[in-house]
């Protein structure tokens, strides 16, 4: 299936593996990348820019593939050394950067100087726009489903693919839902060139992440995420568990009153004893609705060879049948 998308990066199957902390690592990268997809490294999971380097070059070991790099801008105090993790990039080779969270306007001239395409993740059309008009290549739409953090607008993809269609003149992949053939299907047909997914890369079987992790995704229902931080204006969709409830409890207690430092226990430097030591009530963790969809733990392969197979089957046969 070729699409802008696919010719843009060099793949063959128009299914993007977005960042996720401490799940994208290059085990994760390269099993998507050797599938046909895109797989991303999340460049700050790696504590220093040089460990980025050392990443991307044991990624590169595992496959021939293209491969991407995930960088987040993080509202804080103490930024990365962004233009260090930069270098280490373009050193490696990298041809394709996915950014995140802020706008990422500080590091564009030297990526596309290096000759490198640029993928940014959004959760509303007017966020999309500013991106097209920064220079970006193409747009990541993130819908209202998905996990992480979905924005403060609340719309989901039924309505935000057709409105980005509508407004871009760069190409996009849909993301936030997205699971299988009929998701992409879906994302085609409201205008979107292709999917990311993330939640759903977590259960596979090459996700460098404790088991526990990707039986809780199997287990759970679309029904058992939700949404913290919110009174903060920094809202994320996680699986339910002990300290989403907690967190939760908290924002109820405390109201307007609510500060960062109140939740720090539930959200802060977690991820490594749930993603690694498996301890499910370590913390708050990103997971999406597309959880309720999820019922299996696959390799990377059999996963999107599924998947396109799948949405060629709806393509010839249920489309085919209703225009005859």
């Amino acid at each position: 299936m070729k699409t802008a998308i696919t010719e843009m990066f060099g793949i063959k199957h128009p299914i993007i593996q977005g960042g996720m902390h401490y799940v994208g690592f290059a085990e994760l990268a390269a099993a998507v990348s050797n599938a046909g997809g895109l797989g991303i490294i999340t460049g700050l999971t790696q504590k220093t820019a040089s460990d980025l380097g050392e990443e991307i070059a044991r990624c590169k070991d595992m496959t021939s593939a293209p491969i991407g790099v995930n960088l987040t801008f993080l509202p804080t105090l103490s930024p990365p050394d962004y233009p260090a993790y930069v270098k280490e990039i373009i050193k490696g080779g990298i041809k394709v950067v996915e950014t995140a969270g802020r706008n990422p306007a500080q590091v564009m001239p030297h990526l596309k100087d290096a000759g490198i395409k640029v993928i940014h993740k959004c959760t509303s059309v007017r966020h999309a726009l500013k991106a097209q008009e920064i220079g970006c290549d193409a747009v990541s739409v993130d819908g209202f489903e998905c996990g992480g953090h979905p924005g403060e607008d609340d719309i989901p993809n039924m309505i935000l693919l057709p409105r980005a269609a509508d407004e871009l003149e760069i190409p996009f992949v849909s993301s936030g839902g997205q699971v299988d053939g009929r998701s992409l299907v879906a994302s085609l047909a409201m205008g979107a060139e292709g999917m990311n997914m993330g939640t759903r890369f977590i259960a596979t079987k090459e996700a460098p992440v404790h088991q526990n992790v990707k039986n809780a995704i199997v287990s759970a229902s679309e029904l058992d995420t939700r949404l913290v931080m919110r009174p903060l204006r920094n809202t994320e969709r996680v699986l339910a568990n002990a300290s989403t409830e907690r967190l939760l409890e908290k924002e109820k207690t405390l109201g307007a009153d609510l500060k960062f430092e109140d939740i720090v226990g539930e959200v802060a430097g977690v991820y490594p004893k749930i993603m690694i030591d498996g301890e499910m009530d370590a913390g708050v963790w990103s997971c999406g609705m597309a959880a309720g969809l999820i019922n299996d733990i696959p390799t990377c392969k059999e996963l999107i060879d599924r998947i396109m197979s799948e949405a060629e089957g709806i393509i010839k046969q249920q489309f085919g049948s209703v225009t005859e």
